[in-house]
């Protein structure tokens, strides 16, 4: 049976700095799409392009040399679509428990060799929790209704 869920744990390299002395948020936002593909590639076993990355909250820092997990959750899936919520924990190498550093939501669409999106697996959430996070997606879905409306007349 297909996972709904991956997560990546590494260590934070010296490399992924920032001039302020953390890890950049571009390194954290490129973690995040790696870690998300994989979970959605698996989930659709057709190759999956990133067509929204919204939401992202970068609520502490983490330092070079934490260990990083980054866990993404398929929360709703649409005819092609499917939408994860990615959170990224860290922890110094000698602590035990992790810490909550940033959230996002990224969506990804399924597309075939020519570049046609395809269907997608349908993800039935099973648990409270998991019916919470898909009217999440449903409700970040209108806003970015909303949004895209909003930003209509600014694009060329």
């Amino acid at each position: 049976m297909k996972s709904h869920t991956l997560s990546f744990q590494f260590l934070s390299e010296p490399t992924d700095v920032n001039f302020g002395g953390s890890v950049h948020g571009g390194t954290v936002m490129k973690w995040i799409d790696q870690t998300a593909y994989a979970c959605a590639r698996n989930w659709a076993e057709n190759y999956c392009v990133t067509i929204y990355v919204g939401g992202i909250r970068f609520y502490k820092s983490i330092r070079i040399g934490d260990i990083v997990r980054v866990d993404a959750t398929i929360i709703y899936t649409g005819k092609t679509s499917i939408h994860i919520a990615v959170d990224v924990f860290a922890r110094d190498i000698q602590a035990d428990a992790f810490e909550k550093k940033t959230h996002c939501i990224i969506v990804f669409v399924a597309i075939d060799g020519q570049g046609k999106p395809v269907p997608v697996p349908h993800w039935e959430p099973q648990t409270d929790q998991q019916k919470q996070m898909e009217q999440y997606a449903v409700k970040l879905m209108d806003l970015r209704r909303t949004i895209e409306d909003e930003m209509e007349q600014y694009l060329p």
